[in-house]
């Protein structure tokens, strides 16, 4: 008999939590139904299938013809469903009771479903920390799938690495599956025929099992797949060709664990995949980490030391993005309430399925994928936690200033808090405000994004948008950077601290500006927080004051000046709209001077409110006498998978006045969509 390989092939769909609903047409047009219906007519052919819970119960509800679809293949045994955290968390950096209350989640979910409990599990983004393994076990999850990336970093060869190994924390035991990133750059960006051929390769060599698990979205999603995949007839061809091959044949995972040994005992080091070791960085440093690399592919002997060349970790999101941190933070914060609070409250499934869904993955951290730059994946995580804070609020208030260093940066937040609004101040030197929250309109007016240093935005074009596949295949979207707008220089000035809502400047007659960001922190009130900063040796030359009642937070200056200078303030608001037809400005005559994706210059008003037609709510600002307001958007450069766009992120607004004392009023109210 001539050898045979076993081919664990596994797909990963996900759709990030509060995506748009015409994204998941989209990507179920192109790729999850011509997916499934393909590989239905082909019953012999065995795979596993993840998808992450909230994408299944959007598909169930959507398209239940193709979720049923799914059901059959899964109890004709073809198709082997995995388990994951229900909302796609990393695991590793959610508490341990979540970690198993969102693994429990999912796997009743598909046993409710398909009727089947998993014994596999998808980690999100392949990132691994031993810490994971214990509640893995617990949750009954016999096995995951990890990059062959890290075994390599232990010294594993890769002829090693054609099936699972066995690790163990605290005496709990799951077993590993490497996965091939030979394979991931080959399905289905190789012909049909030489990825094929590349698996009886491995067979002949001797490879017990060839191991794939990759998103599925590359199947039709990616730029060109869909096109390559399905209009010509690249799936069909993989299929065929691998059954009729005699040197391969297709399994489930779970025949494969079943009826084979484990390779032994292996301890991997906490890492991703290799390309989110390289996102993780700073950006200097990730420039110098590729260029590291780039050197070393000119060795004969690159494959052997790549491994030891490691870059960084998931975690370091957190450090390099103070956003992605705050909302971490949050959420942690959000969880440990939940847990402490009364049982009726805690068991709640609601308020369970509003912390889990704040725990999702894609707004926590950016590469070609991830979506921190993207506003409405972090405004779903925020409405979640806003939703659930509300909740434990009205079963246990808490005191209406509550001082902390939530994020871990060395100072304190204070959380000025209503039933209706909140507003949190850091003692930074800013005196500002980085978190301003309505809980009616359950939205965070203060979740923007400063302008970061990106390694990428020192890169040219590597392939043409408009580029004919390459005669071997079609180009991967690690190996791709479009521009998708026209960028300027001023589009990559880097900020100096975050887009918050009040960082003052002052002007002097001279023309002369300087960022006033000393300010120290002075009186703590229940209702209030007063900051001072120095001018010219008065060290209480300036005053600020912030106070919150009921729905509206007011700030008032008073400031003690040299002659003819004045002051201006900043204050960046998220609003959904963004650009779109749905974000104006009013004013109080009822007129429209612009939209929030528009320049705006005003002289001498004293209110002004910003209307956003998805949010049904508006910004109403007061002010006690007439100021200049000036409006801008704000955008950032981020890249994806289709290349790098400009994103707006908030509505940047500046009030310029001369009077010694001046006092803003935010109202954050409900307002009727006009569109």
């Amino acid at each position: 008999m001539p050898p045979t390989i076993s081919l664990l092939l596994g797909v990963h769909a996900h759709q990030p939590v509060g995506n748009f609903a015409s994204v998941i047409s989209d990507a179920h047009e192109r790729c999850y139904r011509p997916f499934l219906t393909t590989l239905y007519r082909y019953p012999a052919f065995h795979f596993a299938a993840h998808f992450s819970g909230w994408l299944l119960d959007e598909l169930a509800t959507r398209y239940p013809a193709d979720m049923a679809l799914l059901a059959a293949m899964v109890a004709r045994g073809q198709v082997e469903m995995f388990g994951a955290g229900d909302c796609e968390p990393v695991l590793a950096a959610i508490p341990a009771r979540d970690r198993r209350g969102q693994l429990a989640a999912l796997s009743d979910k598909l046993t409710q479903r398909f009727g089947a409990r998993p014994r596999g599990a998808w980690l999100t983004e392949r990132v691994w920390e031993a810490t994971v393994v214990p509640d893995l076990a617990a949750s009954g999850i016999r096995y995951v799938t990890v990059d062959d990336y890290h075994f390599l970093c232990t010294g594993h060869p890769l002829v090693q690495l054609d099936g699972f190994y066995t690790t163990e924390e605290d005496g709990q035991k799951v077993d590993v599956f490497p996965i091939s990133e030979a394979l991931r750059y080959r399905l289905p960006f190789a012909p049909a025929n030489e990825a094929v051929r590349y698996l009886e390769e491995q067979a002949t060599g001797g490879a017990r099992a060839a191991i794939y698990f990759d998103d599925i979205e590359k199947f039709g999603i990616w730029p060109e797949t869909y096109e390559w995949v399905y209009a010509r007839g690249w799936l069909e061809q993989f299929i065929e060709g691998v059954l009729a091959s005699p040197l391969i044949q297709t399994t489930t995972y779970a025949d494969f664990h079943a009826r084979t040994p484990t390779r032994g005992l292996v301890y991997l080091p906490t890492t991703s995949y290799r390309e989110m070791n390289q996102w993780t960085l700073p950006a200097a440093s990730a420039t110098r980490y590729a260029q590291l690399l780039a050197t070393l592919k000119s060795q004969p002997d690159f494959e052997c030391v790549r491994p030891f060349v490691r870059g960084g970790i998931w975690r370091n999101f957190l450090s390099r993005y103070p956003e992605s941190n705050w909302l971490h933070k949050r959420m942690l914060g959000l969880s440990a309430r939940l847990a402490a609070a009364p049982s009726a409250q805690a068991n709640d499934l609601a308020l369970r399925a509003m912390l889990y869904r704040a725990q999702a993955n894609d707004a926590y951290w950016h590469g070609l994928f991830g979506g921190l730059y993207l506003p409405h994946l972090r405004r779903a995580v925020w409405r979640n936690l806003i939703a659930l804070e509300a909740a434990l609020d009205d079963g246990q208030p808490r005191r209406a200033v509550s001082p902390e260093d939530l994020d871990c940066d060395g100072a304190r937040e204070f959380f000025l808090a209503t039933p209706h609004c909140q507003v949190v101040l850091r003692d930074d030197g800013l005196g500002a405000a980085h978190e301003l929250t309505s809980y009616s309109l359950l939205h965070n007016f203060g979740d923007t994004l400063r302008r970061h240093a990106e390694h990428y935005h020192q890169l040219p074009p590597m392939v043409a948008e408009d580029a004919p596949p390459a005669p071997t295949g079609i180009a991967s979207a690690h190996d791709r950077l479009v521009f998708k707008t026209p960028l300027m220089a001023e589009d990559l000035a880097l900020d100096a601290h975050g887009r918050v809502l009040f960082s003052d400047t002052l002007c002097l007659l001279d023309g002369a500006r300087m960022a006033l960001d000393a300010y120290s922190l002075g009186a703590c009130t229940a209702s209030s927080v007063t900051f001072w900063h120095a001018v010219a040796g008065d060290p209480q030359a300036i005053r600020k004051i912030w106070r919150v009642d009921a729905a509206t937070i007011s700030l008032e200056y008073a400031a003690r000046l040299p002659a003819g200078a004045s002051l201006s303030s900043e204050l960046n608001l998220a609003l959904p709209s963004c650009e779109g037809f749905g974000g104006r400005y009013a004013l109080a005559d009822g007129s429209f001077p612009g939209g929030f994706g528009q320049v705006i210059e005003l002289s001498d008003l004293r209110e002004l409110l910003l209307e956003d037609a998805e949010l049904l709510g508006r910004v109403r600002m007061r002010c006690s006498d007439p100021v200049r307001w000036e409006g801008q958007p704000h955008y950032t450069v981020s890249q994806s998978e289709t290349g790098l766009e400009k994103i707006m992120q908030a509505t940047c607004l500046r009030l310029l006045w001369t009077r010694p004392r001046l006092v803003v009023e935010l109202s954050l109210e409900p307002c009727a969509s006009w569109l």
